[in-house]
């Protein structure tokens, strides 16, 4: 061997001592500061267990709960009670002051039905306060069904009797009405009293 390839090997042993002596990463070991901070940044991470609560406490604080919303309950009913009856003896108040005019100029047809010599004037008071009467029944909702001469219809008639019909044409139609009905906004409020032709 020449003096250069012994140089060359000498080079290389030195390389792969040089490179044993250098810890890998893989295996090495790490200094002790990192291993502290790792194991700290874990603890952290850790979420704390919450600590239980007993038996005891559980059911103490259920109860406290249930009693709460009896109460809020219980208080609840009594208030909706309260407007209940507030709301029922004041519910036909409008209606009534409405209808007192009209009873105002009943009284007064009254008085003047003994002093009257004219029956037409009283015939026509009469009409008149009969006007207002249906005037304010119409504005309430309230309408009359028409039933006369109409076919006969159980959601709208009660048949009282049936009579022969004066006419084929009246045959299974109303031919006179004892009790008038009324709708209120379109419903059945009470049913119409009818004869019946046949």
């Amino acid at each position: 061997m020449t003096k250069k390839t012994t140089a060359k090997t000498g080079e290389k042993k030195n390389t792969k001592t040089s490179q044993q002596k250098k810890p890998t990463q893989k295996g090495s070991k790490k200094p002790d500061k990192e291993v502290k901070a790792e194991k700290e940044e874990a603890k952290k991470e850790v979420p704390k267990k919450e600590v239980k609560k007993t038996d005891k406490e559980i059911i103490a604080e259920l109860n406290d709960k249930y009693l709460r919303l009896a109460a809020e309950f219980d208080n609840y009913r009594r208030r909706t009670l309260k407007e209940k009856m507030e709301l029922s003896k004041s519910a036909g108040e409008d209606i009534l002051v409405n209808i007192l005019p009209v009873m105002d100029d009943f009284e007064r047809g009254l008085v003047t039905i003994d002093q009257a010599k004219d029956i037409n004037a009283v015939k026509e008071g009469i009409q008149l306060i009969h006007n207002k009467f249906k005037e304010f029944l119409k504005q309430r909702g309230v309408k009359e069904i028409e039933a006369k001469e109409k076919e006969f219809d159980t959601d709208l008639h009660e048949a009282i009797t049936k009579i022969p019909a004066p006419n084929k044409k009246l045959k299974g139609k109303v031919v006179d009405v004892v009790e008038k009905g009324y709708y209120l906004n379109e419903k059945v409020i009470r049913f119409s009293k009818v004869v019946i032709g046949e």
